[in-house]
C-alpha cells in the first residue's frame, strides 16, 4: 500500500481562538495596520494595508478598486476585466495603480492577453506593480514553467502565484518559479466546492502556518486566500504568519460589486459565485467542459450598501485584536499571538 496518513489534526479558523495577554495599548487608534514590504525578485516596495479583494468577477471590479484604493487596500482585478475602464480609473485619479493587481491564467491565450493588457497600461504611463498567476491547482508543473516565463517578460513586476497549501510547493514557486508572493488556500472559499468534488484541500489556518514558515525561510511572502467569514478570521490569518489576506465573500453584495440588484419579497440581493462554478464557466466558456465538473456554487448575498462600511468594520476588528495581545503594529501580531484550540467559539443562543 502506498497511501499515507499525516499525524496530527489540521486546524481551521473556527478551531482556535487567540489568547489575550497584558497590553500597554489603551486604544485601537494606537495600532498601525500599514505594512511595508520589499519583494524578493521584483525588488519593489509596497506600503499599505495588506488586505486584498479576490480576483472573482463579482468582486474584483473597477468600482471596488477605486473604493479600496482610497483606504490603501489592494484589489485583484478579475482576468476578464475591461482594460479601458481600468485605464480611465487610473487616468482620472479614482484608482491608484499601486493598489491594483492584474490576473492571468496559464494558457498561451492568457499570456497573450496579459501582455496586451500590460502594454495598454504602459502606453498610458500606468505602472503595473503586481501580476497574479492564478490556477485552482497550483501543483501542476506547468504553473512553475509559466511563472518562469512571466518573470522573464516582467522582471521588475511583483509576481503572485497559487493556489497551494503545503511547504514543498510554496518553496518550489519561490525558489524555482521566481515568485514573490504565494497564494495559499484550496477549497476554503465560501463558494468553493473543491473539497466536496475532489476530497482535496487543507484547513486554512494550518495551511497558512505551514506555508508562511516555508515562504519566510526563503525570502518570500504568502497570501491567505479564502476561509475568512468574520473580521476575527483575518486577525487569525495574520497571527498565523500570513503577510496578506485575500477574501471574496466579505466584499460581495456591495454597491461596488458586479451585477444587478435582485429584489425578492422587498429584500435586495446580489449574486456571488466561484470562478469554477457553472455560472462563471457558462458566462466565459459557454458551459462546463465534459472532462471537468463545477467546483463552485452560486449564492445570493443580501445587499450591504457601500463597501467602506465593511472595510471599516474589518479594520476595526483587526485593530481590536492587536490591543488584546499588545501588538502596536500589524507586523508584530504573529509574535504576539498564542492560539488555543477550542471546541466552541461563540454562544449561538440568539443566532
Amino acid at each position: 500500500m502506498y497511501m499515507k496518513i499525516e499525524p496530527g489534526i489540521k486546524l481551521d479558523f473556527s478551531d482556535v481562538l487567540i489568547k489575550p495577554k497584558r497590553s500597554m495599548l489603551s486604544s485601537r487608534s494606537e495600532v498601525s495596520l500599514k505594512r511595508t514590504f520589499k519583494f524578493k525578485y521584483s525588488q519593489r516596495e509596497w506600503s499599505g494595508v495588506p488586505i486584498m479583494v479576490s480576483n472573482m468577477d463579482t468582486v474584483g471590479t473597477v468600482d471596488m478598486f477605486c473604493s479600496l484604493s482610497k483606504q490603501g487596500l489592494l484589489t485583484c482585478l478579475h482576468k476578464y476585466i475591461n482594460m479601458d475602464d481600468v485605464i480611465s480609473a487610473c487616468m482620472t485619479g479614482r484608482g491608484n495603480s499601486e493598489n491594483m493587481i492584474l490576473s492571468t491564467g496559464i494558457s498561451d491565450k492568457d499570456c497573450e492577453h496579459l501582455v496586451n493588457n500590460v502594454s495598454k497600461l504602459r502606453e498610458n504611463n500606468i505602472d503595473v506593480g503586481f501580476i497574479c498567476i492564478d490556477v485552482a491547482n497550483g501543483y501542476m508543473f506547468k504553473l512553475v514553467e509559466f511563472c518562469i516565463k512571466i518573470r522573464q517578460l516582467f522582471p521588475d513586476t511583483t509576481l503572485i502565484a497559487g493556489n497551494v497549501v503545503s511547504r514543498e510547493m510554496t518553496e518550489e514557486l519561490i525558489i524555482n518559479g521566481k515568485i514573490d508572493i504565494v497564494k495559499v488556500g484550496i477549497g476554503s472559499g465560501s463558494v468553493c466546492t473543491t473539497r466536496l468534488q475532489t476530497g482535496v484541500g487543507m484547513p486554512q489556518l494550518s495551511a497558512v502556518m505551514e506555508c508562511a514558515d516555508a515562504a519566510h525561510g526563503v525570502g518570500g511572502c504568502i497570501i491567505s486566500d479564502g476561509g475568512a467569514v468574520v473580521p476575527g478570521d483575518l486577525s487569525k490569518a495574520f497571527g498565523a504568519g500570513g503577510d496578506f489576506v485575500m477574501s471574496g465573500s466579505m466584499f460581495a453584495g456591495h454597491t461596488e460589486s458586479a451585477g444587478e440588484l435582485i429584489e425578492e419579497d422587498g429584500v435586495q440581493y446580489k449574486l456571488f459565485y466561484g470562478m469554477s462554478s457553472d455560472t462563471a464557466m457558462k458566462k466565459y466558456h459557454g458551459g462546463v467542459a465534459k472532462y471537468r465538473s463545477s467546483e463552485g456554487k452560486t449564492v445570493k448575498i443580501k445587499y450591504r450598501g457601500d463597501v467602506i462600511n465593511t472595510v471599516e468594520n474589518i479594520l476595526g476588528g483587526i485593530r481590536s485584536t492587536c490591543t488584546y495581545v499588545g501588538a502596536y503594529r500589524l507586523k508584530d501580531l504573529p509574535k504576539c499571538t498564542t492560539f488555543m484550540r477550542v471546541n466552541n467559539q461563540v454562544n449561538n443562543v440568539y443566532s
